[in-house]
């Protein structure tokens, strides 16, 4: 018979793995002008965020933008299992901010942005 001590122990270990997963750096993909970033997730009031931290260029020098340190993605809601909905991402090179949802499998994030009809994703990489 297990005891309840031993059940609630393996319960918090589950559930600090699951708040840790999102938690970090990930590299964006590049955009259309072969600019990424670096974006780094935190608690946003029992959501999550991520805020822009690094830019670069096509040839991977650092970019100094107005962007760094705004939210690019905002209010996702850990659904568990790896998937994120109901937050938003915001484009800055468009300017536009898309409904989102995100997938984490690893050190990849499969991130969705749609407004109406038209929607895109992107494969962003754990960082750190």
């Amino acid at each position: 018979m297990k005891s309840p001590a031993l059940a609630a122990a393996f319960a918090l270990i589950a559930g600090a793995a699951m708040a840790d997963g999102i938690s970090g750096t990930f590299r964006t993909q590049p955009n259309d002008q072969g600019q990424a970033g670096l974006v780094e997730f935190y608690d946003c009031g029992g959501k999550y965020c991520g805020k822009l931290i690094k830019s670069f260029d096509k040839a991977g020098a650092e970019l100094k933008t107005k962007n760094t340190g705004k939210n690019i993605v905002a209010n996702m809601t850990d659904n568990g299992g790896g998937s994120f909905s109901g937050g938003t991402i915001w484009d800055p090179g468009a300017d536009r901010t898309y409904r989102s949802k995100m997938v984490l499998s690893g050190n990849t994030l499969k991130v969705s942005g749609c407004i109406a009809v038209f929607c895109r994703t992107q494969t962003w990489t754990r960082a750190r």
